[in-house]
């Protein structure tokens, strides 16, 4: 599937998925820099639509302890 000139893979969130669940995650105004929301949302929308477990996640979606620690 392309979208917009960018693959998008298919357990991912297109970019219109993607700018409809952007305003709803919270701003991070303290602390250690976030990683890159979008990665670490297609993560746990890949764990969840594969039904596999969080350790198979794809390592493109960041480390799977920490794509479980931010859904908990």
């Amino acid at each position: 599937m392309v979208d917009h000139g960018v693959v998008i893979r298919r357990h991912e969130l297109s970019d219109t998925e993607w700018e409809f669940v952007r305003p709803l995650l919270p701003e991070s105004l303290r602390g250690r820099k976030r990683l890159d929301d979008r990665r670490v949302s297609n993560g746990i929308v890949w764990k969840f639509r594969t039904g596999t477990s969080w350790r198979d996640v794809p390592e493109r979606h960041g480390r799977w302890a920490t794509l479980h620690t931010d859904n908990s």
